[in-house]
């Protein structure tokens, strides 16, 4: 967790400074206390006001200040953080990382810092892939920065390609990765499924459900961020993620949270449907495969943990211990999705884990925060003498 951890964020020129104000109001509603610097092309960007009223500190931009150096100075400033996280790092700044220059306060900051550095480089795609650029990545990497992203996608400049900063719920997960060493499921393998199933109509409608896939990776269409170090397969329909399910085989864990569609239309058409003034068309429906039940009663390749999601407007729990006994699964989670709850795509769920030994209430939570105890549930369980 990252309560009472303090971090010193450089903010270096570029569009994807914008972000970073963003990663500030993630970090403190986490609890963590930010203090930022700004070099000069930042503030073209993003505003000194903007950071200092997100951050709730004084924002540091000039190395001669003598205010700023009498207060707090570069020193303290770099020696007092648990974590220097440079977002946007621009490739000029990643330079100078480098070759040891010290001629801002950013650059003086990083140079006196004795505390672990994080970045997460944004620019052009030519300029990320200039050798000048991986090299120098090269150098600072092999000095103990650690690096997160880029992304490939579309750039600001226009075109496409790798250069994009990591989002940033992704540069958070970094952070608590290398403040909290969290060791709990090394070298374990684990799957986890997400978000909705888009089952074809036609090449332009679907069936579909309301699930953001905020919890997930294999994972259906969804708006959310690729976590930190996780490979994420993209699919669209069951079948496909049923597939990308077995190929991932063998896992330690298998966490089912995908709103996986119950059916298909049989014969999706080719070509969009019209209206032909003959009412509405007739769709027949086949059944997809079910993904939680066919990963549970695996045979040698079986996972030792297999955990599903229900999602219920009625009789949760009950609803819930009947599932898991149907599916054959070690756990379910079970949720009230009812009208009025606002589970799906928003942000706060109350759980019920059902496993053979009975019921266990968790209370209304953020979905952060079921994850979080979730892992360590699952953790304690795998530390436990058979898994019991």
């Amino acid at each position: 967790m990252l309560q009472d951890r303090r971090i010193l964020l450089i903010i270096s020129g570029g569009i994807a400074a914008y972000k970073s104000l963003e990663l500030i109001r993630r970090l403190r509603e986490r609890g963590t206390a930010v203090r930022c610097i700004m070099t000069a092309a930042a503030q073209h960007f993003v505003t000194p006001l903007s950071v200092a009223s997100l951050s709730e500190d004084k924002v540091y931009t000039d190395l001669w200040s003598l205010t700023d150096e009498s207060e707090m100075g570069h020193i303290r400033l770099s020696r007092e953080a648990d974590l220097v996280v440079v977002a946007p790092a621009s490739a000029d700044l990643i330079a100078r990382m480098a070759t040891g220059l010290a001629d801002d306060l950013a650059t003086t900051a990083l140079l006196a810092s004795d505390k672990p550095v994080l970045i997460a480089p944004a620019m052009n795609l030519m300029m990320w892939a200039h050798p000048a650029t991986q090299a120098n990545l090269a150098t600072i990497e092999a000095r103990g920065v650690k690096r997160i992203g880029p992304g490939s996608g579309e750039l600001a400049c226009g075109e496409v390609g790798s250069g994009r900063m990591a989002e940033p719920l992704e540069i958070v997960a970094a952070i608590e990765q290398l403040l909290t060493g969290d060791t709990r499921l090394a070298e374990k393998r684990v799957l986890v499924t997400s978000g909705p199933t888009r089952e074809p109509i036609d090449p332009v409608r679907y069936i579909s459900n309301h699930s953001s896939g905020k919890q997930g990776l294999v994972s259906g269409p969804t708006q959310e961020p690729t976590p930190a170090r996780v490979r994420v397969v993209a699919v669209e329909t069951a079948a496909e993620m049923l597939a990308a399910c077995e190929a991932a085989l063998p896992v330690d864990v298998a966490v089912m949270a995908a709103a996986v569609a119950d059916w298909r239309v049989e014969t999706a058409g080719p070509h969009k449907i019209k209206k032909d003034g003959a009412g509405p068309p007739v769709l027949r429906l086949a059944e997809n495969p079910d993904i939680l039940a066919t990963i549970a009663q695996r045979g040698n390749d079986r996972p030792r943990l297999v955990i599903g999601f229900a999602a219920e407007t009625e009789n949760v729990v009950a609803n819930a211990r009947a599932k898991r006994l149907r599916k054959r699964c070690d756990w379910i989670l079970a949720n009230d999705v009812s009208p009025g709850t606002d589970t799906f795509g928003g942000d706060r769920n109350t759980i019920h884990l059902v496993d053979v030994d009975g019921i266990e209430d968790w209370p209304v939570m953020t979905k952060r925060e079921v994850a979080a105890r979730l892992a360590e549930r699952i953790a304690r369980h795998l530390r436990a003498p058979h898994g019991a």
